[in-house]
């Protein structure tokens, strides 16, 4: 599998799962029900990852494939694969606020190296090419033709006044705390793996999470953030944060411009 064939295929089926989630989130009314762990899950996470995983399948057969909404692939083990959120921010989605993205990531050594955010409800997508520069495509997303690219980059970030995103459903205590080690000139609230992204786009400084997360939502937007020049460190001693760990879930974890002076834990 090269990164020439791979970037088109999660690009398309990143779309094609917009597109069904949308169909979904436009709908009268959709059921919710809730996992063993107390997450909600809708028809639209299920549709998603069917359509992302069964494309997935049949491009790259022989790649290990981790996916939120399978189970049975949470046992696997590996330091390269690829890993599915089909939508990240189910509750964004539940209370109909926009903020939720289909994510695919490929993890390479333990590091994901390209991916894919798409949030179909605010119109905007990032990913990384094939050489690893990460970009944002306006337009129509034609699935068979990229639009209009622009790279996006890190913010040289103002130490003295920094912008802040946190998360809008898992903030904290504990979150609020970190922050105000930091001289903030504004905070932003934003849902799902977008918080990655609006530092790629120099839109934001700094994100802490002091919160559980697990590998399949951080994946795609911590690559696409590598891809802007940022970063994705443990929160307790600064070491980047790896993927294929047990359980494929995150410790604590900071995604920042490199430029942002980190505070300790």
């Amino acid at each position: 599998m090269t990164y020439d064939a791979l970037i088109p295929v999660i690009r398309r089926l990143a779309l094609e799962a917009g597109d069904k989630i949308m169909e979904i989130y436009n709908s009268d009314d959709f059921e919710v029900k809730m996992k063993s762990d107390d997450s909600p899950v809708t028809a639209a996470d299920e549709a998603a990852d069917k359509i992302i995983s069964d494309g997935l399948r049949a491009a790259f057969p022989d790649m290990m494939l981790v996916t939120e909404e399978q189970a049975a692939t949470h046992t696997t083990t590996g330091d390269t694969f690829l890993i599915v959120d089909p939508l990240d921010g189910t509750k964004e989605f539940v209370h109909r606020r926009g903020d939720f993205t289909v994510n695919i990531a490929l993890v390479e050594g333990g590091v994901p190296t390209r991916g894919v955010v798409y949030a179909p409800a605010r119109g905007r997508m990032f990913f990384t090419q094939a050489d690893g520069q990460s970009v944002e495509e306006t337009g129509a997303f034609d699935k068979t033709a990229v639009g209009d690219l622009s790279p996006i980059k890190v913010a040289d970030s103002d130490n003295a006044a920094l912008l802040v995103v946190a998360s809008k459903s898992h903030r904290d205590q504990a979150t609020d705390d970190y922050i105000n080690k930091y001289a903030v000139k504004d905070m932003k609230s934003a849902g799902s793996s977008l918080k990655f992204c609006l530092i790629a786009t120099g839109e934001a400084d700094i994100y802490p999470r002091v919160g559980r997360t697990m590998e399949w939502d951080t994946a795609a937007g911590h690559a696409v953030l590598s891809g802007a020049g940022g970063a994705v460190v443990r929160f307790d001693d600064h070491t980047p944060l790896r993927y294929g760990k047990d359980g494929y879930a995150n410790p604590f974890f900071i995604a920042y411009a490199p430029a942002v002076e980190l505070k300790p834990a």
